[in-house]
């Protein structure tokens, strides 16, 4: 068994790599395990395909240095917060076992984005009953329930419950977004219909948006997350 220190679960491919990736760089550099679990292919967007978002989040994951990386192909735009579905997201956590959870946002501009974040939450609860069974290779998962779940900020602002510096990882995250050759600013891909997320100004909001954050806590790049938990710390010397 591999188990983590932080499991990101997210809808979409990439949606990971704009929400925290510098934050799970940041915490691999710390000697932390991080892994990805995408829900979904992201086979409904508008440029690229399932196949080709496979291997764009496989290279994603090797510039972030996750030491796991896989998808729970649940159907992307069509699913609901139902019991077959948080059966697959609970045997995912009880599988890695990690200490904190990283998902989708509360709500944002993209609808699966607010159901992705009800359905983890409910199922990073779920997963802590034992009375809940889910099997990994024929063999009975003990159940797992992570002490922290966060949410990354997405398209829509949201304050923070906390931001994390990434300024030393910021280039590093850019690199693992523009992995993502079929989603985002491509000039190869300029034949493609043109979207939301395609145009250079997008990626412009990104930095902008840590931008916006960094200043918050005096540095250059940041991270936000919110927390339905009230967050504590050891000491006031660790707050800045």
């Amino acid at each position: 068994m591999l188990k983590l220190d932080i499991l990101v679960l997210s809808v979409h491919p990439d949606d990971a790599e704009l929400g925290c990736a510098g934050t799970i760089l940041k915490h691999i550099a710390l000697g932390k395990k991080v892994g990805i679990v995408d829900l979904t292919r992201g086979e409904l967007g508008t440029r690229g395909s399932a196949e080709i978002r496979d291997k764009e989040a496989t290279e994603a994951g090797k510039i972030l240095g996750l030491a796991a990386r896989e998808n729970l192909a649940i159907p992307d735009g069509f699913f609901e917060n139902t019991k077959e579905y948080q059966l697959k997201v609970i045997a995912a956590i009880r599988k890695y076992q990690p200490e904190i959870i990283i998902t989708n946002a509360y709500y944002d501009r993209h609808p699966d984005h607010g159901r992705a974040c009800q359905l983890v939450t409910d199922s990073a609860f779920l997963g802590g009953l034992r009375k809940i069974e889910t099997y990994k290779d024929g063999k009975l998962q003990e159940p797992w329930r992570a002490e922290i779940l966060l949410h990354f900020i997405q398209d829509v602002y949201v304050k923070p419950d906390i931001v994390i510096d990434v300024t030393a990882y910021w280039d590093k995250k850019i690199e693992s977004i523009f992995a993502y050759g079929s989603q985002f600013y491509n000039p190869n891909w300029e034949g493609e219909p043109q979207t939301y997320i395609s145009s250079p100004e997008f990626i412009a909001v990104v930095e902008a948006r840590a931008r916006e954050f960094g200043k918050a806590i005096h540095v250059k790049f940041a991270e936000g997350f919110t927390s339905k938990k009230i967050l504590g710390v050891d000491n006031l010397f660790n707050l800045r």
